[in-house]
């Protein structure tokens, strides 16, 4: 029996130990979100597709071999008139073909190179988007993160004004009983309780929704928690090397500068369309025909091609590169400017967020010392108790202002790094 009791409580142990992880750091939240977040594995096929298109556009070097062969029937061969009424066929009425053709591009004025440079750098274009999609990701993890020890904070902070306001809400029913305050302390002090408890309920639901985020984000089960790793350590704002180091760096930066390339071999590749192309051709041509001596023919050829007219496609296709370049070129130098607001952005926020932070810490001083000596001067019948409840109120303001400026602090690094491509 004792066995039996030992395995159901194993048993029931085991989903709570899944859920309820060990210690967790921001780096291993980077990491997990690095190797399992679903959008960065689904980003991930841009750069497969992209190598596959290097691939085709290296193709061109390469010469094409083409094989095809079927089978014909005819209700008469072909033949020709011999005159006088007389004929001679020259085919079978039905016949099998076989052909075998090798084709090799020798010169077309860089338009294989353009393509294959084209294509080249599209993929290394996808690499580097990919790269600043996953810091995109490493940001909301990294929000995400100190969220959740942001809304752990405010948690304890509406705890601990339940506590402050329970004691508080005794004392006045002590006192209401002993007739030495009216009935309306008791009141004040129950509604202000009641709103205490609201406030702890959505600091409670909030912190459940960052640890949903946090789990999507790392691609883990929706009621996993653990441990994690508060510092507390904050310092002001290190300096930088500013906005050209993150042009310098940024992942999307070099992105666009690979696509506007890309658009270059473009342009090179359309423009080529304007000129002919050198080619040769081998081949093995076999049909099958008992009215001739050769039914295979084998032969090579060097020759010249040239499009005299396309329907003005040629040229649409020039005008359409040239156009795709000038976005580019515009789009780089918009993301340049969003870039440079983005890095002095983060620096202003760092740069406030830690000023409020040493504000917060002295006013929590001050609430806390206010606090107790209005809850002493209510006791001693010489405060109100709305001075104990403002006192409190305040201390937890006080607190949640601390809390805020430290996520924001964070945060605010978390974004200067992203600015500068070092997240």
């Amino acid at each position: 029996m004792n066995l039996i009791f030992r395995l159901i409580a194993t048993g029931l142990l085991i989903p709570a130990a899944i859920a309820q992880a060990g210690p967790l750091t921001l780096k291993d939240c980077l990491i997990q979100a690095g190797t399992s977040n679903r959008s960065l594995k689904a980003i991930a096929y841009d750069q497969t597709i992209a190598a596959e298109g290097e691939h085709i556009g290296r193709s061109g070097y390469f010469p094409r071999v083409d094989i095809q062969g079927g089978y014909t029937a005819q209700l008469e061969p072909q033949s020709i008139d011999l005159g006088n009424g007389k004929t001679m066929a020259t085919q079978q009425a039905d016949y099998g073909f076989a052909s075998l053709g090798i084709y090799q591009t020798l010169y077309d004025f860089g338009r294989t190179d353009a393509r294959a440079g084209r294509a080249r750098t599209e993929h290394e274009a996808a690499t580097f988007s990919y790269k600043g999609y996953e810091q995109d990701i490493f940001l909301q993890v990294v929000t995400t993160y100190f969220g959740i020890l942001q809304a752990q904070h405010l948690v304890q902070a509406a705890e601990e004004e339940v506590t402050q306001m329970t004691d508080h809400l005794q004392v006045a029913r002590n006192l209401y009983e002993q007739g030495v305050v009216t009935r309306n302390d008791l009141l004040q002090a129950e509604v202000r309780l009641a709103g205490s408890q609201q406030r702890l309920l959505d600091s409670q639901n909030r912190l459940d929704n960052a640890w949903l985020q946090l789990n999507y984000l790392m691609n883990q089960k929706a009621d996993y928690r653990a441990s994690l790793e508060d510092s507390t350590t904050i310092s002001p704002p290190a300096a930088t090397a500013g906005d050209e180091k993150a042009l310098d760096n940024r992942p999307e930066v070099k992105a666009l500068k690979k696509n506007l390339e890309g658009s270059n071999f473009e342009v090179q590749e359309s423009r080529g369309g304007y000129y002919p192309e050198i080619f040769a051709r081998a081949g093995v041509d076999y049909v099958q025909n008992k009215e001739v001596k050769e039914q295979a023919i084998m032969a090579a050829t060097i020759g010249i091609k040239f499009n005299l007219f396309d329907g003005l496609a040629t040229t649409g296709r020039y005008r359409q590169a040239i156009a795709t370049r000038s976005k580019n070129e515009e789009a780089l130098r918009q993301l340049q400017a969003i870039i440079e607001l983005e890095y002095r952005t983060a620096v202003n926020d760092a740069r406030v967020a830690f000023e409020r932070i040493r504000v917060a810490e002295t006013s929590i001083r001050q609430g806390e010392e206010n606090l107790r000596i209005n809850k002493d001067r209510y006791q001693a019948q010489v405060g109100t108790a709305t001075d104990v409840i403002d006192a409190q109120t305040l201390l937890t303001q006080a607190r949640t202002d601390y809390y805020h400026s430290t996520f924001d602090y964070q945060v605010a690094v978390a974004r200067i790094r992203k600015a500068l491509g070092e997240l």
